[in-house]
C-alpha cells in the first residue's frame, strides 16, 4: 500500500503564489460567508433531499457545475452550504453535518469530494483561497507514485486520481501543472497496453491485482480519458478533431522512454468501441447488464474533452432518447447534472434534452438561483418514472448499497434512489472501500463498474457476472 507524503512544513511556491494573491484580492473586512450550520440546518442549501452522508459535497458540487454551465448563478444559500463543508487544512470530507464545530481527526477527508469542490468553486469564481488551501492539501496527500487514493493512506486508483488531476486543470494554473508534475505517469501505469488483448488496449484498470496484472473497467476508463485530455468535469464544446480516436498503436509497439503516460487518444477509441458495442450506451455487468446512464454520459464528457464530438452523438442521442427510464434521476441532483453537463460538453440543449428542461428540474431540488429560468418547464419533460432503472451510480461497490436492481412501474419509484443507493453518487472511494475485489474466472468482459463518485467507480475486472471488483 502506498502512503502518502508527510504533512509540509511550508507551502508550495505555487501555493503561496495563489495565497499572496489571495491575499491582495480578499477584502480587508467585511461579513465572512456563513457556514451550512448558519442556515439552521446541516442540510439546509444542498440539493436533494435524499441522505447527505454518503454523497452530500460530490453533489453539491455538480449542481453547482451544471447550473452554471448553463448560464445560470446558484443561490448564494447553495454556495455556502458548500463552502461551509471546508475543513480547515483545506480538505472537503463527503459531508459532515456538525460544521459549527471544526473537523477532527475523525473526520475523514475524501480526496473525490475536495477534487469535485475545487472544480465548482473555481468555476464559479471568488473563491480563491478556498480553492488554494484544498489544492493543497491534495498535493499532500498524494501518494509516492505520484497518485492518488480515495482517502490518505490508501494505494492510488485510477478514478480518484483522475477527479484530481481534473481539478488542477480546472484551475488552469502552470505554477500547479509543474507542482504535479510526473502524476499523470500514475494513470499511465494503469493503462492496458499492447500486452493486452487487442479489445482490451488503451482501457484502464481501476487498480492493479495483487500479482500486478490489469483488468480493463470502463468508469476507470472514463475518469481517466477525463484527465488525460486535460479536462475537469465542465467541458466546453471546443474544436473537433475531425477524425476518430485512433486505438493504441501496437505495430511497431509505441515506445516509453521513461514511465508511461497516459494515452488519452487510445482511451477514446476504446470508449467509443466500447459504446458502439453496447448500442452508444456502456452497461453495468453487476445489475444483469442493464443500462449505465451515469457512465454513458460521462463518457460524453470524456470524448468530447479529447475533441471527438462525432463520437458523442450516438451517446447523447441515446441517454435524450433513454434518460427517462434511469429510475430516480429526477431526485437525484448528481443524475441531472451528469445529463446537463454532457449535453454542455456535446453542444447539446440541457433546456430540452428529448423533452426535459434539466436545468430547471435541478434547479428545483435546492434553493432559488439567482438567475431567474425564464420560461422554464417543471422539468418533467417525457419522464414518466417507467420502465427500468438499473439503480446504479456513484459509490457502488459490491452491490452494497448501491447496485441495487431497480424495476419501477410508477413514478413514485424515485424516492426509492435514495433508499436502495445512499451512497449511489458518493464517492469513488464508497464503493472502493466496501467492494470485495475478485479476478474474473474467464475473459476480460466488461466492466461491472458502479460509478464510485468523486469519480470514482468501482472496478469491474471484466468477468460475466455480478463480482466486485471495485
Amino acid at each position: 500500500m502506498n502512503t502518502p507524503r508527510a504533512p509540509r512544513t511550508r507551502r508550495t511556491a505555487a501555493g503561496l503564489a495563489v495565497a499572496a494573491a489571495t491575499a491582495v484580492l480578499l477584502p480587508v473586512a467585511g461579513p465572512a460567508l456563513p457556514s451550512a450550520s448558519a442556515h439552521g440546518s446541516a442540510t439546509e442549501g444542498l440539493y436533494g433531499d435524499g441522505d447527505a452522508t454518503w454523497d452530500g459535497v460530490w453533489r453539491q458540487s455538480w449542481s453547482l457545475l451544471a447550473l452554471h454551465s448553463a448560464g445560470i448563478t446558484p443561490g448564494e444559500e447553495a454556495v455556502h452550504w458548500l463552502t461551509g463543508q471546508q475543513c480547515e487544512d483545506g480538505a472537503f470530507p463527503t459531508y459532515r453535518a456538525g460544521t459549527e464545530e471544526p473537523c477532527g481527526q475523525d473526520t475523514v477527508r475524501d480526496t473525490n469530494a475536495t477534487a469535485a469542490a475545487i472544480q465548482a468553486l473555481a468555476a464559479l469564481g471568488g473563491h480563491e483561497e478556498a480553492v488554494a488551501e484544498a489544492l493543497l492539501w491534495l498535493l499532500d496527500v498524494r501518494n509516492e507514485d505520484g497518485g492518488w487514493p480515495y482517502t490518505p493512506g490508501d494505494a492510488t486508483d485510477a478514478n480518484s486520481t483522475a477527479v484530481v488531476l481534473g481539478a488542477f486543470a480546472s484551475v488552469q494554473d502552470p505554477a500547479y501543472q509543474e507542482e504535479i508534475g510526473s502524476s499523470p505517469d500514475a494513470l499511465g501505469a494503469l493503462q492496458l497496453d499492447c500486452t493486452a488483448d487487442a479489445s482490451q488496449r488503451g482501457a484502464f484498470a481501476w487498480q492493479p491485482e495483487a500479482d500486478g496484472e490489469l483488468f480493463a473497467n470502463d468508469l476507470a476508463t472514463v475518469d481517466a480519458v477525463l484527465a488525460a485530455s486535460g479536462s475537469g468535469l465542465l467541458v466546453t464544446p471546443g474544436e473537433e478533431s475531425g477524425a476518430a480516436p485512433r486505438p493504441m498503436e501496437c505495430d511497431p509497439p509505441a515506445v516509453h522512454e521513461d514511465a508511461p503516460r497516459a494515452d488519452a487518444e487510445a482511451g477514446a477509441a476504446y470508449l467509443a468501441a466500447r459504446l458502439a458495442a453496447g448500442g452508444q450506451h456502456l452497461n453495468n455487468d453487476l445489475t444483469d447488464g442493464s443500462p449505465d446512464y451515469l457512465g454513458t454520459a460521462k463518457a460524453v464528457l470524456a470524448l468530447a474533452a479529447g475533441g471527438f464530438a462525432a463520437e458523442t452523438a450516438g451517446p447523447v442521442e441515446w441517454l435524450q432518447q433513454h434518460h427517462g427510464e434511469w429510475a430516480g434521476h429526477r431526485e437525484n441532483p448528481t443524475a441531472l447534472a451528469a445529463l446537463a453537463l454532457a449535453a454542455h460538453a456535446a453542444g447539446a440543449d440541457p433546456r430540452d434534452f428529448g423533452g426535459t428542461d434539466l436545468i430547471a428540474a435541478l434547479a428545483a431540488l435546492g434553493p432559488e438561483p439567482q438567475t431567474p429560468l425564464e420560461g422554464a418547464s417543471d422539468g418533467a419533460g417525457t419522464d414518466d418514472g417507467k420502465g427500468t432503472g438499473d439503480g446504479n451510480g456513484d459509490g457502488n461497490g459490491d452491490g452494497t448499497p448501491g447496485n441495487a436492481r431497480e424495476d419501477v412501474a410508477d413514478e413514485d419509484s424515485g424516492s426509492l434512489w435514495w433508499l436502495v443507493g445512499v451512497g449511489l453518487l458518493a464517492g469513488a472511494g464508497l464503493g472502493l472501500l466496501l467492494a470485495l475485489r475478485r479476478r474474473p474466472d474467464k475473459g476480460t468482459g466488461g466492466d461491472g463498474a458502479g460509478d464510485g463518485a468523486g469519480d470514482g467507480d468501482g472496478d469491474g475486472d471484466g468477468g460475466d457476472g455480478p463480482e466486485r471488483q471495485s
